[in-house]
């Protein structure tokens, strides 16, 4: 049971009344009428146990949009429902300032009827959210008393990683069909596959003529070449404690999924096949043998609960679950940082391992905020800060050094430039022949 504002207000109103009779009179004078007014009320209020309720709607939204959760009550009893409603899910389901707003709701339902709400919702993490409570005051005619229940009403609201680099796919489709020669002339490429033969004409690399089909024929004839298909591509997240470090207002992991998702999109399309590994200590999410359309909803399933772990990441044992996964020659694109303890410690002793016998990409996410740093001058501070960033950037250019020797292809850049930057490195090696 609850009593509301106007309990108090009617109260309030009788203690005039109170104190012009003497004693106990005056209280019970006032305090009897009101209280048989409240129970008066509580009684014709629409039970809450009863009700019925049940959700539909989104059961699935990017990171960054909303989502609509419908919730349809039901009243079976004869009184008419007059009710607040507050439909509960955890702190992260809401921008911050609009809970209170976005979760109550005001609710008349007549006997036997059934009404609908929606709760607009607008998750701020990702991963799976469920509801806590749907709470119910239900209140009589007079507005005295209520009574008041909570129900549990099952649901689950998947938030997806948001893909915002997706804008860049168009761009990258269009490079890849003038490398797969559906827009310019197959060219010739070294280590990439044979296509066909054409007749020769002025320009074209003397090293591509056929002198076989030309003695066949009375025409110089050439091969022409196309970019190889059918690859294998493995990415490895690093979701170890250097994952978990922010540039700006989000994570680096989550800079490298975006990277990732991209680079799975275009791989798809291009005819290669994509695995994806989340590793630190363990595996901690794992896609394998999907191709085509299936890549990446499969990627974006198994990044969706990924979070960083606050662990030091094992090289050894991540270097070993690659292997494990790419059993012959594949790009393997590892997104991890280049700070220099834990690539000089962790990393470049397992680099032979994995460079003997696949192609290895290094791609890091850059902050902008180093370069900010760089430019400060006209200040003590300013100059402490600019003297700290080319400290920092010299660190990370000779770490990116030092893995090239060993045949890495090495990608560094902030988080809204990393996946085009990623794909362009894909569709280099892809046009060399490498993968």
């Amino acid at each position: 049971m609850a009593l509301t504002g106007r309990t108090a207000l009617l109260a309030a109103l009788g203690a005039p009344v109170a104190g012009l009779l003497p004693g106990w009179h005056g209280i019970l004078a006032v305090a009897v009428p009101l209280l048989l007014a409240v129970l008066a009320d509580l009684a014709l209020a629409a039970p809450v146990r009863g009700l019925g309720l049940e959700r539909a709607g989104a059961t699935s939204v990017r990171l960054g949009e909303d989502a609509e959760v419908r919730l349809t009550v039901t009243n079976p009893s004869g009184r008419p429902l007059r009710a607040w409603l507050r439909d509960a899910w955890p702190p992260s389901s809401w921008r911050p300032g609009t809970q209170v707003a976005a979760s109550r709701h005001r609710l008349t339902v007549p006997p036997g009827e059934r009404r609908r709400l929606t709760t607009v919702l607008s998750p701020t993490r990702r991963g799976d959210h469920r509801p806590v409570r749907v709470t119910i005051r239900s209140h009589g005619p007079l507005g005295l008393a209520a009574r008041q229940g909570s129900h549990a009403v099952p649901w689950t609201l998947r938030v997806l990683p948001p893909f915002t680099s997706r804008k860049h796919l168009p761009a990258k489709l269009a490079r890849l069909r003038e490398l797969d020669g559906r827009t310019t002339l197959l060219t010739r490429g070294e280590g990439t596959e044979f296509d066909s033969l054409r007749e020769y004409v002025p320009g074209d690399d003397v090293r591509s003529i056929d002198w076989r089909a030309t003695a066949r024929q009375s025409a110089v004839a050439v091969r022409t070449w196309r970019p190889e298909r059918d690859r294998h591509l493995l990415l490895v997240l690093d979701t170890g404690r250097t994952s978990a470090g922010r540039v700006g207002d989000a994570p680096r992991l989550d800079a490298a999924m975006d990277a990732a998702l991209l680079l799975t999109a275009l791989a798809a399309r291009a005819g290669d096949r994509v695995d994806l590994l989340a590793f630190d200590r363990a595996v901690r999410a794992s896609v394998r043998g999907r191709t085509g359309q299936d890549a990446l909803p499969a990627a974006v399933e198994a990044m969706t609960r990924l979070d960083p772990t606050l662990v030091e990441t094992d090289m050894r044992a991540m270097s070993a679950a690659a292997l494990a996964g790419a059993p012959r020659r594949s790009l393997i694109v590892l997104f991890t940082g280049l700070d220099r303890a834990p690539v000089e410690a962790g990393l470049l002793p397992v680099l032979p391992r994995l460079t003997h016998r696949h192609t290895v990409l290094v791609a890091a996410v850059g902050d902008p905020r180093v370069a900010e740093m760089a430019r400060t001058r006209g200040t003590v501070p300013g100059v402490y800060e600019a003297a700290a960033a080319a400290q920092y950037a010299a660190e990370r250019r000779h770490t990116a050094e030092r893995l090239r020797r060993h045949g890495v292809t090495v990608v560094e850049a902030p988080p809204e430039d990393l996946p085009p930057a990623v794909a362009d490195a894909y569709l280099s090696l892809k046009a060399a022949g490498r993968l």
